[in-house]
């Protein structure tokens, strides 16, 4: 589906588009004045998924504590929202006996999940509803900068506490305006960023020769704009290496027909296919890739290939597909909440689904931030003791170790802590169609290489 919400994610020097700054409140009101006319936004959906933790104080002073969550539950973005409804089951599982804040009362809780639908503009609606409507304390958001940026701004905008994953930190700071001196007050975000992203590829594609010679799709969606920026984006990494970039360009989300960007590649002999793509797209490209005759050495592409069930749709042309892993099984992390490893986590998944574990069962994290924060908030119902409280996260958590005020690669801008990035290839599987292996740490020296990268392989 294309975005309607297509955010620039340039340096913050770059004004050239009206979104790069956050929602104001008269915006926000305006966008609620047609909501508010729709009540119940989201439809059964937060009914489903929302649910109150039994137990807690008997104190008068008790209430229940309102944690709102958007989810891409449907659409073409649904594969990151796969795990979310497992998540929100074992968050429950988590606090069932309610949360005990610093101020010694223990508060029930209660989730409330929003579907997206894969679309920005209704990212930002229902964040909106949760907020003015529903009433939470605080947010939550995940899967990809065209959920979490329109949510983390209606955050921004109303005054609520937010904590996202699952974006590159810079569509969510830079693409909202922030700067160093001028940071955020109420959002806050865990995950890599393009830098960690284009080093992960630079230590893969190393490995092998090649030419240079990288084909770039980058769509015209958040994630597209962050990646293909000259200044912020990959193209920062690769060309100081030497790399020589071809560029697709900015094509719509949907797009069926990429003929004229694999001509480009072939004709421009690009070793290296890479970029940023939703997973449909991707799968409709490469069987073009296929079909037209152009053979890359590598094709290592952002965004696509973190699914097994996107490997699948594909078939044997999957095979030695190289992606980033932002959380794997054999990842060396612990739950806060439940003591899991990640090893454990992703194999109480599969018994729970009977499906193979997925990338974005790392969003656990988001909760296990906001739970701890909670318990150390002295007073629920003053929003800046919870922020406050985020702010200070210092946790180990399944994504690792998350500090707000490090400094240094761990904390590189106010408001970001990082998550390590390993890079893996699809290999024949097992138990399952395809497994995905380990093959650079380069950027991520946790991680444990499980095998040696291959070329891509053609008849």
């Amino acid at each position: 589906m294309a975005s309607e919400d297509n955010r620039s994610t340039h340096s913050p020097e770059d004004k050239e588009s009206h979104l790069t700054s956050p929602m104001t409140r008269r915006r926000f009101l305006e966008v609620a004045g047609i909501t508010g006319a729709a009540l119940g936004v989201g439809g059964g959906l937060g009914g489903v998924l929302s649910a109150c933790g039994s137990g807690g104080s008997s104190s008068s002073s008790a209430r229940a504590i309102k944690i709102g969550m958007v989810s891409p539950v449907t659409g073409p973005l649904a594969a990151f929202g796969e795990a979310d409804s497992y998540c929100v089951t074992r968050w429950k599982e988590a606090v069932k006996g309610g949360i005990k804040t610093a101020d010694g009362v223990t508060h029930p809780v209660q989730i409330i999940v929003r579907d997206s639908q894969s679309d920005s503009n209704r990212a930002a609606t229902v964040a909106g509803d949760l907020i003015t409507n529903d009433g939470i304390d605080i947010m939550m958001v995940t899967s990809t900068s065209d959920t979490v940026v329109p949510v983390a701004d209606q955050a921004e905008a109303l005054g609520v506490p937010c904590v996202s994953s699952d974006s590159p930190w810079q569509p969510f700071y830079f693409g909202r305006g922030a700067t160093p001196a001028k940071p955020f007050k109420w959002t806050y975000h865990a995950f890599w960023g393009i830098e960690t992203n284009a080093g992960f590829q630079l230590d893969l594609w190393k490995k092998i020769k090649t030419n240079k010679t990288i084909g770039a799709m980058w769509p015209n969606d958040a994630d597209g704009l962050a990646l293909s920026n000259a200044k912020t984006g990959q193209p920062a990494a690769w060309r100081p290496a030497g790399y020589k970039i071809v560029d697709g360009g900015r094509y719509p989300d949907g797009a069926q027909d990429f003929t004229t960007e694999i001509t480009k590649f072939k004709s421009g002999h690009c070793d290296i296919a890479s970029g940023v793509m939703i997973p449909p797209d991707f799968v409709n490209y490469w069987k073009q890739v296929q079909q037209q005759g152009y053979q890359p050495v590598f094709c290592t592409m952002s965004k696509a290939l973190l699914f097994p069930s996107e490997l699948e749709a594909m078939g044997s042309i999957g095979y030695d597909l190289t992606a980033e892993v932002w959380w794997h099984p054999t990842f060396p992390f612990k739950s806060s909440l439940t003591g899991e490893s990640c090893q454990q986590f992703a194999d109480a998944w599969t018994k729970a689904t009977s499906k193979q574990w997925t990338q974005p069962l790392m969003h656990y994290l988001v909760f296990e931030i906001v739970a701890d924060a909670l318990k150390r908030t002295t007073n629920v119902d003053s929003k800046e003791a919870i922020v406050a409280a985020v702010k200070a996260t210092n946790l180990d958590t399944l994504a690792g170790h998350i500090n707000f005020t490090a400094g240094g690669a761990a904390n590189p801008v106010p408001n970001v802590a990082t998550t390590p990035l390993a890079g893996g290839q699809w290999v024949k599987g097992t138990t399952y169609p395809f497994d995905l292996v380990i093959v650079s740490n380069g950027v991520a020296p946790t991680a444990t290489i499980q095998a040696d990268v291959k070329p891509l392989t053609w008849s």
